[in-house]
């Protein structure tokens, strides 16, 4: 283990990661046609609450599960904010609440599309620290962020810093 910031931690140069998704939209007639399967699925990892996922309502999909475009952008948001909180302890500023409303844009391109774009909107509580340190430290989280250096459209952050009322 290494010091980081402070505090212990692992210095691998990999991560291994690992999911099992399983369809389970099969109507017993298989994708014989676009409107004939359900595009319901599950999204495992082993020791944790399994996921039941769906495509986006405007897709055929079930508009009560999450869909693979939300949770990319709950990534993202996620990544950001732990990235956040570690820059937070690094630069001697204490948070005490943090909350994120991102949104994604996704533009359809023929039978395909992409997601072209995303906006973070984090609202940041301060117990302690400097307003402008803890404003000037998301773009440290943004540089650090494994998924946002991962992806191929811009992310644009918005964020808020409160001080805590006493």
């Amino acid at each position: 283990m290494a010091e980081h910031g402070g505090y212990a931690c692992d210095v691998l140069t990999q991560h291994d990661f690992a999911v099992t998704v399983e369809w389970t939209g099969s109507r017993g007639l298989g994708t014989t046609g676009y409107r004939d399967f359900d595009r319901e699925h599950m999204i495992r990892v082993d020791g944790l609450p399994t996921i039941s996922a769906s495509a986006d309502r405007a897709f055929h999909g079930d508009a009560s599960k999450h869909n693979p475009e939300q949770l990319l952008l709950a990534a993202l948001s996620g990544c950001h904010m732990m990235s956040y909180l570690f820059h937070a302890v690094r630069n001697g500023f204490v948070v005490t609440g943090y909350e994120d409303d991102a949104s994604a844009v996704l533009k359809r391109e023929g039978t395909g599309g992409k997601l072209v774009s995303a906006t973070l909107r984090p609202h940041v509580r301060l117990a302690t620290g400097d307003e402008a340190t803890a404003m000037r430290v998301h773009d440290d989280a943004h540089r650090d962020c494994f998924i946002a250096n991962s992806i191929a459209f811009p992310v644009s952050i918005e964020p808020t810093v409160v001080r805590e009322a006493s």
